[in-house]
């Protein structure tokens, strides 16, 4: 059987010449490692930039001295020295007992008592009121004679006033109130009187139904006759 490949191209004859050629370049290598040199970078010429070399200057601890000022002197000894006897009397002062004996008479003030009189006001509200002024025909407890007196006025305000007003006055529809306020005085006459609504004829209306209001029994504050302010609202409904 004959050979096809050609002797020359036969890789293992060079085998020895390729090992010898590897190590002259790796002893080529090492040799040019070891004497390749470096250089340090010389950072004091960059370009325009200044570099100033700060000094450190070491300050020393002082310690400040105060200067201690010596005593003054002592004043100088007098040349000769007399003794003044002390001739003048000393008054001794007396205590005297301040108990007294249980047959001495003791005299004493009379004390006069003072009375203070009792502050009322003028005018009271009609509900803190003590005793409700009387509305005439009302009988009964104090209770039920304050619960008369308002349901009178009421009834008295219902006959008098002309609720038909504010429909004339042409006010939008809904609830109106008009708010009284008068005062009954210590003799029971309707004093005092002022309104507040939604409009000048109510009010003025209010202020004249209150005014035809009777004379009634004025209220009483501790047994006193005081004047009572009373507050009235008028409801009136407008269509």
């Amino acid at each position: 059987m004959n050979v096809k490949k050609n002797p020359k191209a036969n890789l293992e004859n060079y085998s020895k010449s390729f090992l010898q050629l590897g190590l002259v370049l790796a002893l080529l290598i090492i040799y040019l490692g070891i004497e390749y040199k470096t250089f340090d970078r010389d950072v004091s010429n960059l370009g325009d930039a200044i570099f100033e070399e700060v000094l450190e200057e070491d300050i020393p601890i002082t310690e400040r001295i105060e200067q201690v000022k010596p005593p003054p002197p002592p004043p100088p000894a007098p040349e000769k020295i007399e003794v003044v006897e002390d001739e003048k009397e000393v008054e001794e002062t007396v205590l005297e007992s301040t108990e007294t004996d249980e047959n001495e008479a003791v005299e004493v003030e009379e004390i006069e008592e003072v009375v203070e009189e009792e502050v009322v006001m003028d005018d009271v509200p009609f509900a803190i009121i003590e005793d409700a002024p009387v509305f005439p025909g009302c009988k009964g407890s104090k209770a039920e004679k304050k619960q008369c007196l308002q349901e009178e006025i009421q009834k008295h305000v219902g006959r008098k006033y002309n609720t038909g007003l504010a429909n004339e006055l042409g006010l939008d529809a809904g609830k109106k109130r008009v708010y009284v306020q008068f005062k009954i005085s210590k003799t029971g006459e309707i004093t005092e009187v002022a309104a507040r609504g939604p409009h000048a004829r109510l009010e003025k209306e209010a202020i004249r139904v209150v005014e035809l209001l009777p004379k009634m029994i004025p209220g009483k504050q501790r047994g006193r006759p005081v004047g009572v302010k009373y507050t009235l609202p008028i409801t009136l409904i407008v269509e």
